[in-house]
């Protein structure tokens, strides 16, 4: 018998609740299949199983609360023979064995062998395989169907994709676990389903099994030459159902998006390039959206006479989650901001005269998220609890930084994480800003590259703000705000000059940062933008 028990929890955390179970007593489990979900007030975690066998028995039931190391259930290892194997048979199956063995088994006993054969393989390969919801990533429990790709009844190939969940933060495509057919959908388009819960049912091969063009027909074949060629502009390959799906609530056809895919396919990231880069999308109603249980108070309807010029399109589940962030942001922290500006010539000219030979060496062009990376590390050196936590009745400090860059999507705000920012060089930095920045744009950011933050930038700049506030990423303590660099008449060495400006915005949670604090790192940030050289002598 093997013990199931609490994993660890991460530091600080020293207990957890029983949030779902995904299999019951009885049910035969593989070695690192999930078992159940755990919630702690930061992240959930996932209880693998350490040994393949039969799930005997379940000590903590949902909704219990557990502590580190705490028994959650016992496994019976394969091979364990249960009484039923152990069982003397019984005179019945010695006269059934008998019987069959000498033809007469109450059928035919002409019956040609090869007809049992092949009836046995029909139910071999008319087996049911269960589809499942596929893990959805640290800290994400549900996710809602966007799409099923196929209905009930069509034929699927191995691998191929069923249906796309939202969650969150991402979309997860289902891909079909076996060649078959899709006999039943379990959870419709719109719903909300668990980590590791069933979506459908499919007969592996048998009936469901897939034709090929030769011996099909017309209703359960697709025809390539119909798929690909002049449907499509000369690309021979079909384009994804996710991207099919997009450009049709964008009101794109093939010939607006270029194809990254094999063949020319189109893929869902490309249509979300596509909508990036000036794609005009046509306006489309939904209707009345679903009420949700999370949805905010009602307004009124409109007016007869504008309820026909309006439109109402449910929000993703990105944006409800970023929504509740910032509200929560909002009502938990004691939420302030102070100002400075910085003169940008200093690296103006550093990046102008040095640009050139830093992009050859490395590959990559010499930005300014660099030196306000830089810069804000240097200074959460001195003002630590910027780069802290409030957990409980505890500050959890950091002696590390995990930067936050806020980058702006088609699909909403998300905020990938530089992880260990304070040890990397410049080059480092730069390279790793510009492939998080387009795997977000693209819509391919992991879990793990969004969470851990301890710190926040967020350039509202390059859109052209001029000054505002930013919201705390929670639970972090500090977020940086740049903005648009100005030209503007400022006083030095007592003459008038012009100088390229720009506004710096530091949000904190006071509860942990006092004034001084803030202000004097918002300071430090400050002069080493105007004089880079102080990063360098650590000053």
């Amino acid at each position: 018998m093997t013990e199931v028990r609490v994993p660890t929890l991460g530091e600080s955390v020293s207990e957890a609740t029983v949030a779902t179970w995904f299999k019951k007593p009885g049910d035969s489990v593989e070695t690192d299949e999930m078992l159940c979900e755990l919630e702690t007030d930061k992240v959930t975690v996932e209880v693998p199983s350490p040994a393949a066998g039969t799930l005997d028995e379940i000590v903590a039931q949902e909704g219990e609360t557990v502590g580190v190391d705490a028994l959650l259930a016992h496994i019976a290892e394969a091979g364990a023979a249960g009484p039923e194997e152990t069982a003397p048979r019984k005179d019945e199956d010695k006269a059934a064995d008998k019987k069959s063995a000498s033809g007469d088994d109450g059928g035919s006993p002409d019956k040609p062998a090869a007809e049992d054969d092949a009836k046995d393989d029909d139910d071999a390969s008319g087996e049911e395989v269960e589809v499942m919801v596929p893990t959805l990533g640290e800290s994400v429990s549900e996710a809602t169907i966007a799409t099923w790709f196929k209905k009930e009844g069509d034929s699927v190939e191995a691998d191929e994709m069923l249906a796309e969940l939202e969650t969150d933060k991402v979309s997860v495509e289902v891909p079909a676990p076996a060649a078959g057919t899709l006999t039943r959908i379990l959870k419709q388009e719109g719903e909300t389903v668990e980590a590791g819960g069933q979506l459908a049912v499919m007969t592996r091969g048998g009936g469901g099994k897939p034709h090929s063009k030769d011996e099909g027909t017309p209703e359960t074949t697709e025809d390539p030459d119909r798929q690909g060629g002049k449907d499509q502009g000369g690309r021979t390959g079909e384009d994804a159902p996710s991207a099919k799906k997009l450009m049709e609530e964008k009101g794109l056809s093939p010939d607006d998006v270029t194809g990254t895919g094999k063949d020319g396919r189109i893929m869902k990231e490309d249509v979300l390039k596509a909508v990036g880069s000036g794609g005009t999308p046509k306006a489309k109603s939904s209707g009345a959206s679903d009420a949700s249980k999370s949805e905010a108070p009602r307004r009124a309807p409109s007016p007869a006479q504008d309820a026909d010029r309006e439109e109402r399109v449910k929000m993703t589940r990105l944006r409800q989650t970023i929504a509740k962030r910032l509200k929560d942001a909002q009502n938990n922290a004691a939420m302030l901001t102070t100002y400075n500006e910085a003169d940008m010539t200093a690296i103006m000219s550093l990046r102008a005269e040095f640009k050139e030979l830093f992009e050859k060496k490395h590959g990559v062009k010499l930005g300014f998220m660099s030196f306000f990376a830089k810069a804000c590390c240097h200074a959460l050196k001195e003002v630590p609890e910027v780069n802290a936590e409030i957990d409980g009745t505890e500050v959890v400090y950091k002696h590390f930084v995990h930067m936050g860059v806020a980058v702006g999507t088609p699909n909403g705000l998300v905020v990938p994480v530089v992880r260990d920012a304070d040890q990397k060089s410049f080059a480092e930095i730069e390279q790793e800003i510009g492939a998080l920045g387009k795997k977000a744009r693209d819509g391919k950011l992991k879990m793990d590259e969004m969470q851990g933050g301890t710190f926040t930038m967020s350039n509202g700049g390059v859109y052209g703000s001029l000054m505002s506030s930013p919201i705390l990423n929670p639970p972090q303590s500090g977020i940086l705000g740049m903005h648009k660099i100005q030209e503007r008449p400022m006083v030095v060495d007592g003459q008038i000059t012009i100088r390229p400006m720009m506004y710096l915005a530091l949000s904190y949670d006071h509860r942990i940062v006092d004034g001084k604090g803030a202000v004097t790192f918002l300071v430090r940030v400050k002069e080493a933008l105007e004089d880079p050289r102080r990063l360098l002598m650590d000053l």
